[in-house]
């Protein structure tokens, strides 16, 4: 049976090309007006410019509690000669219109906020007054319009108050309701389908079927492009079956503004999508294929003047290539203004490759070094959901550069309006202990930025001053040592915790199960057909495997996860036959243990820290997390 042929994707265009085309076919604008309730108004962006219909204040009122009188009364007061003033037979308090002048030689009491009455031009505050007898004696003099807000001063009657695409909020609500107004005109909010495409999906909150992921795309997309002033209705997903898929686009197409799909973008499969996206209307597909990186597989369409968008399907790639060339048409259906991105100039510490002829996306974790801001690098590859969590922003690689070298200084596009570093940075091999005492530590406050780029990049980062804190396992083959021999000088080792490390495998496994270390080993290496699962390079893990395989590279050695679950995931689910991890995540998958070395995690610092209180605080969470770290199955240093 022959191969299914595959469409190939139209003619790659540049990241301006498929913008332009884009908007070209598209000439984005906003799509009407609608008025609602000033309850309703915040987050929308008004369509018309809002003129105030009355004053506000709307009388002269007094700002402070005292007593309303003529300032030419008391134009020679002073704590020594203070000048005595009748009262009036009223009291203005809020709410109460005056109804008695103010004449010469007198003073009416008055609540802050309360109109000033006839004849009075300032408010004396009451602490410069005494009473004497019927009246009051004045120690402070006082110019014309002390303590007075006159009428309109604040809003005058046909002012412009708001500008039509203002996006409304609280202080705006404010604003409206002080004039009267309890509604506005706003751009309607342009309706968004938002359709996930796979045989793979499952929805949230269902049980997780072999072969299968969780729609993450769905759910982020649909929250972005609130985030950008649209009303998003989530669909779900559909199958990658032509009458259902064909089915599922066209009822969204029909009853929606605009369509965001995601996946089946790509050759094979996906060419289902983009057959019946190029069937809805008229120009249709303007670009299937943009030199991105993340996100080459982009499809950009207008179908009867609405846009129909086909996201990648992996999460990186899908919101990259949403935020940098679908939301600004988006925003400007809905009105809003383009989206003013917040930037930081950070060192680059290690080379960055790129592909030559794709702008390159690198996301970024800031940390801060001896010069400045710092960008670590945060490379989980495109299908990564937790890499946007863990990143600060993303550097723009052009798409004439092979790479970044180290050292370079770029400017970083911030994912939020302001920069907010965590007090720590904590570089290296990462435990799952470790989540323990940093959560110990964010009950007391004090947040830490984590970096998973094992015992040697850790060090590395420690080196230049990039982080705080290095945890690392690095056994020194010659001593026996564990970490302190990889110690810089000026640096310092805080005790972690004892895990065993050891092999992982499927129970009944005979190459493993109930074999010594040295047995299995061996019958693992002479058997052709036994699949292993390796460790990234820089990690203690990769250290300890390498030492334990003597120069062997057996078949699977080359995949390289960077994470104990990920191994004990390889292993249990069939993909390898064994692997190294620790107990705990053996245990928790419910697999084989063959132990091979009770390894010290230890924490490298400097002995002068930046930060000495924040190190403190941690030193205190990881003695405080010793019984949590024992029920986890780890042992705590002194244990």
């Amino acid at each position: 049976m022959s191969a299914p042929t595959q469409d190939q994707f139209l003619n790659i265009l540049s990241r301006d090309a498929a913008e332009a085309a884009f908007v070209a076919a598209l000439r984005p604008a906003p799509m009407g007006h609608e008025v609602i309730a000033l309850e309703h108004l915040p987050g929308r962006v008004l369509a018309q410019d809002v003129t105030a219909p009355v004053d506000a204040p709307p009388f002269d009122r007094a700002t402070v509690d005292g007593f309303a009188l003529r300032a030419a009364d008391v134009s020679e007061a002073s704590e020594s000669e203070p000048v005595h003033l009748r009262l009036t037979p009223e009291t203005i308090a809020c709410g109460t219109a005056p109804t008695l002048p103010v004449a010469a030689g007198t003073a009416t009491p008055i609540a802050t906020g309360g109109p000033i009455p006839r004849g009075a031009d300032a408010v004396v505050m009451i602490e410069y007054t005494a009473p004497l007898g019927a009246g009051i004696a004045v120690s402070r003099a006082l110019a014309p319009g002390a303590h007075v807000s006159f009428a309109g001063s604040d809003i005058a009657r046909g002012q412009t108050l708001l500008r039509r695409g203002t996006v409304i909020g609280a202080r705006e609500v404010a604003m409206l309701a002080a004039v009267g107004l309890d509604h506005a005109a706003v751009w309607r909010k342009p309706r968004v389908a938002v359709l996930s495409t796979g045989d793979e999906l499952v929805q949230p909150g269902a049980a997780l079927r072999p072969a299968a992921v969780y729609d993450s795309n769905g759910p982020v997309i649909a929250a972005a492009l609130r985030e950008n002033g649209c009303e998003a209705v989530h669909l779900g997903a559909v199958r990658d079956q032509p009458e259902a898929l064909e089915a599922a686009i066209r009822a969204a197409f029909d009853g929606h503004d605009a369509l965001i799909l995601s996946g089946g973008t790509s050759k094979g499969a996906g060419d289902l999508t983009t057959k019946t996206i190029a069937a809805l209307g008229s120009p249709g597909i303007v670009a299937h294929g943009v030199a991105l990186k993340p996100g080459k597989p982009l499809c950009l369409a207008v179908c009867d003047g609405k846009p129909v968008v086909v996201l990648p399907g992996f999460p990186t790639s899908a919101m990259f290539t949403f935020h940098e060339l679908v939301a600004p048409a988006l925003r400007q259906m809905a009105g809003l203004p383009p989206r003013g991105a917040a930037q930081a100039e950070a060192v680059v510490p290690v080379r960055l490759a790129s592909e030559l002829g794709r702008t390159e996306f690198a996301m970024v974790a800031l940390t801060t070094g001896p010069e400045g801001l710092v960008a670590q690098p945060v490379s989980k590859g495109s299908g990564a959901v937790t890499a946007f969590a863990q990143a600060d922003g993303f550097i723009t690689v052009p798409a004439l550069a092979d790479s970044l070298p180290a050292g370079t200084r770029a400017e970083v596009t911030l994912f939020g309006p302001r920069l907010d570093i965590p007090a720590l940075a904590v570089i290296g091999s990462h435990c799952t202990g470790l989540d323990g005492v940093l959560g110990e530590m964010a009950e007391q406050g004090l947040r830490a930025r984590v970096l998973a780029t094992g015992s040697l990049g850790g060090l590395a980062a420690l080196k230049r001053r990039e982080c705080d804190i290095a945890p690392i396992h690095l056994l020194q083959a010659e001593t026996g040592q564990y970490n302190a021999p990889y110690l810089s000088e000026g640096m310092r080792l805080i005790p972690g915790w004892r895990r065993m490390q050891g092999l992982v495998f499927r129970k009944g496994d005979p190459r493993l199960d109930g074999r010594s270390l040295q047995d299995a080993l061996a019958a693992l290496l002479a058997d052709p057909e036994a699949v292993m699962v390796g460790r990234n390079q820089g990690s203690g893990t990769r250290v300890l495997l390498d030492r334990l395989l003597g120069g062997a590279r057996p078949q699977g050695y080359w995949n390289q996860p960077a994470a104990h679950n990920a191994v004990a995931a390889s292993v249990a689910q069939g993909r390898a036959d064994w692997g190294m991890a620790i107990r705990p995540v053996a245990e928790a998958m419910g697999l084989g243990f063959l132990p091979v070395a009770d390894e010290h995690y230890d924490f490298a610092v400097w002995q002068d820290p930046r930060d000495p209180a924040a190190l403190e605080m941690f030193e205190a969470a990881l003695a405080d997390s010793a019984e949590a770290l024992q029920r986890l199955g780890f042992t705590p240093a002194g244990g």
